[in-house]
């Protein structure tokens, strides 16, 4: 190849690029702790931007999250771009050695877009995330914006990523665009009316489609064959959209930058749980590093539970470590209502209680209590007299602890021997026809990761299609009321192999397409379960007993479901304490194989499906109740990049505990302490200890 000046001097720019921005980033090869906050300058109520950052960096913040809202000012009128304000935040906090993490700002149009094209919103302007994500107006103005500011910053060394759209899900539009893209889907998914009439079974009430031109709309449709595949369409749409934000993004970021997604959960009758309008693990595909929103209880509400739930399903959405983008500090709420705030400590606890879980950063949302919008009462760090307070104090002490010992916390893996399987089809489809107007798939998927989270088992979320089950002592199943042939093949194949199974009512009822299985229940697992049954009941709460268990009659009983269970080779571990349900278990536990597989016919009270959960443990070597911690001591363990065992003690109560530690002599690295196996840790309220081992 013949080189001349031009050619040399490109290899000089490249080479100084590289050595300036590192090598290519992995979510698992951090060097230090992310601590910070989400800042936007252009909502502040008077100039003080230098203030701000100066302020920012007395309390030890190192990441700022910036612009993902700022569309309106990033582009005033349709085709006129103005960065200038932008450019001006970044350079102070540039200057700071704060590093800055820029989102695309999609996820809030503009009011020019809006007037234009008002077609591709639903429910009028003024909300936020309420566009058709499958329009091509809308995705052609989104691209423009997005390789505007993407060019315009990629270069700074301060951007250390990005950030695609903002809690991106799908919004709730049954529009045109999107009606005729969901026909086209299907025409490929099934080939002809006729098999998607067969799979649906629509010649219930003759609703059977004769031509794909006659295809009823999703508004009105009762069909639970076509909600679940509606529904799996849009989930379907929110990953195409994400991964054409990730693709465009990708043409001009740097080999150390990345790409994110703030993920958040979703509250359904009050029950915390992974998000259905999305699919994570997919989208998660096209991420560098997964992203996640998670905000909890304060006061006598935090129980630490929210944390770790959100905390293993982003971590195991590439099974690798984690970013917290936003959390709360201060009080959270869209009007003055329940405005709670934490108690002495508490910010600690839960940010210590993010890195336990695998997070490599924690970033509060955000940085000052806006004074005006929908958000004023969601408050930030700076209350809104904009002044340092009682939390800012406990964020100065939690960075200058980390500045101490983050290098032993950051990239903290973990190696659990528990999954939950998690069926985002299961949960839709109960919900289409549900077991109880309060309680469902999200409330007995919550109940079965507390009882884990409160007995120190740490676990992973895997879907039908995660390969390497093997790896897993335990796999747990809530209803899993959708299932093809093939999933409920390989949960028997894995029992048979040697796993363990813990299995809930309702599953394997209906197959993929939402239709009952025409077999003596639970069909397929008939042999692996041994048992079947014919009826099943609703009921109000049912007393239990067992020769197996110990249980307490008051607080151990059955409610809402009742699976009338006939054994035929299985053991009866708990029967119904009933004249008439008495006749049938309530929980069986049978051997298959090499393994075994336990079932639940009933939804359980938090206490007996604790107490289910301690046998199942136990038996499968994963439990020891004179090693463990008592809730609301809670214990995450995990090897840091040191090679060497981490164990966090975090007490989730107002009142001191003690407990004892019983791993290997090690390092308290908080109160820099050596502490040997056996002796006794004492926690004040809502406080923590983090200990190394020495080996």
């Amino acid at each position: 190849m013949k080189v001349n000046h031009l050619t040399i001097a490109i290899l000089i720019v490249l080479g100084s690029s590289l050595l300036s921005f590192g090598q290519t980033f992995n979510p698992s090869k951090m060097k230090d702790l992310l601590y910070g906050v989400a800042y936007y300058h252009e909502n502040m109520p008077y100039e003080r931007l230098e203030t701000d950052v100066k302020l920012m960096k007395e309390c030890g913040i190192n990441v700022v999250r910036i612009a993902e809202s700022s569309w309106g000012n990033m582009e005033p009128n349709d085709g006129q771009f103005d960065f200038e304000w932008l450019d001006k935040v970044i350079d102070s906090i540039e200057k700071a050695n704060i590093k800055i993490i820029v989102g695309t700002p999609t996820y809030s149009i503009p009011t020019w877009l809006a007037k234009e094209h008002p077609e591709i919103i639903w429910g009028g302007y003024g909300m936020r995330q309420n566009m058709d994500l499958s329009s091509s107006v809308y995705r052609f103005y989104s691209e423009r914006v997005i390789r505007k500011l993407i060019a315009h910053v990629c270069k700074n060394p301060a951007v250390i990523g990005y950030q695609i759209d903002n809690e991106t899900k799908y919004l709730g539009t049954t529009g045109d665009s999107l009606q005729i893209k969901f026909v086209d889907v299907m025409k490929k998914k099934f080939g002809t009316t006729d098999a998607l009439n067969k799979a649906w079974g629509l010649a219930y009430w003759g609703q059977k489609i004769n031509s794909w031109d006659d295809f009823p709309k999703r508004d009105g449709a009762t069909s639970p064959s076509y909600k679940l595949e509606w529904d799996r369409f849009t989930r379907n749409t929110v990953t195409e959209f994400l991964t054409w934000q990730a693709k465009i993004v990708n043409e001009y970021k740097r080999p150390d930058q990345f790409i994110t997604l703030n993920f958040d959960g979703q509250t359904v009758n009050g029950t915390p749980g992974p998000n259905t309008l999305n699919n994570t693990f997919d989208i998660a595909k096209v991420l560098d590093i997964t992203g996640f929103d998670i905000y909890h209880g304060s006061q006598n509400a935090l129980d630490g539970t929210a944390i770790s739930l959100f905390g293993d399903w982003a971590r195991s959405s590439k099974q690798t470590n984690y970013l917290i983008l936003e959390t709360n500090i201060q009080t959270q709420s869209w009007s003055s209502e329940w405005q709670i705030p934490p108690f002495d400590g508490q910010v600690r606890l839960c940010a210590y209680s993010h890195f336990a879980n695998g997070a490599n950063m924690v970033g509060y949302w955000h940085w000052h209590s806006n004074h005006y919008g929908q958000e004023t009462y969601w408050k930030g760090l700076l209350g809104h007299d904009l002044q340092p307070n009682r939390v800012f104090n406990e964020v100065k002490q939690i960075s200058g602890e980390l500045k101490q010992i983050g290098n032993h916390l950051v990239d903290l893996q973990t190696n659990n021997k528990v999954a939950i399987l998690y069926s985002c089809d299961s949960y839709a489809a109960i919900n289409y026809m549900p077991f109880d107007s309060k309680e469902g798939y999200q409330t007995v998927l919550k109940q079965y990761h507390d009882a884990l989270f409160k007995l120190n088992i740490g676990c992973d979320f895997i879907l039908p299609e995660t390969e390497n089950w093997a790896k897993y002592k335990l796999i747990v199943i809530p209803p899993l009321y959708i299932s093809s042939d093939e999933l409920l093949i390989k949960i028997r194949d894995y029992v048979a192999n040697g796993g363990k199974v813990l299995m809930a009512f309702k599953s394997g009822f209906c197959n993929e397409n939402n239709g009952v299985r025409p077999v003596m229940m639970p069909g397929i697992l008939r042999e692996a379960c041994g048992f079947y049954y014919q009826e099943f009941a609703s009921i109000n709460q049912l007393g239990l007993k067992s020769s197996a268990i110990r249980i307490d009659t008051i607080k151990s009983f059955a409610k809402k479901w009742v699976e009338m269970i006939i054994p035929e080779k299985a053991q009866t571990l708990v029967s119904y304490n009933d004249p008439f349900y008495g006749k049938y278990a309530a929980i069986t536990q049978n051997q298959y194989g090499k393994g075994t597989i336990c079932y639940q016919g009933s939804m359980l009270s938090d206490e007996m499906q604790l107490k289910l959960f301690k046998t199942i443990l136990s038996e499968s070597g994963l439990f020891n109740p004179n090693e463990v911690a008592v809730f609301p001591v809670v214990v995450k363990s995990g090897r840091n990049n040191l090679n060497r065992q981490i164990h966090y003690f975090l007490n989730y109560s107002g009142t001191e505990k003690t407990t004892k530690y019983g791993f290997e002599d090690g390092q308290n690295l908080l109160s820099e302490k050596p502490i040997s196996k056996g002796s006794l840790i004492s926690l004040k309220p809502w406080d923590l200890a983090i200990v190394e081992e020495n080996k």
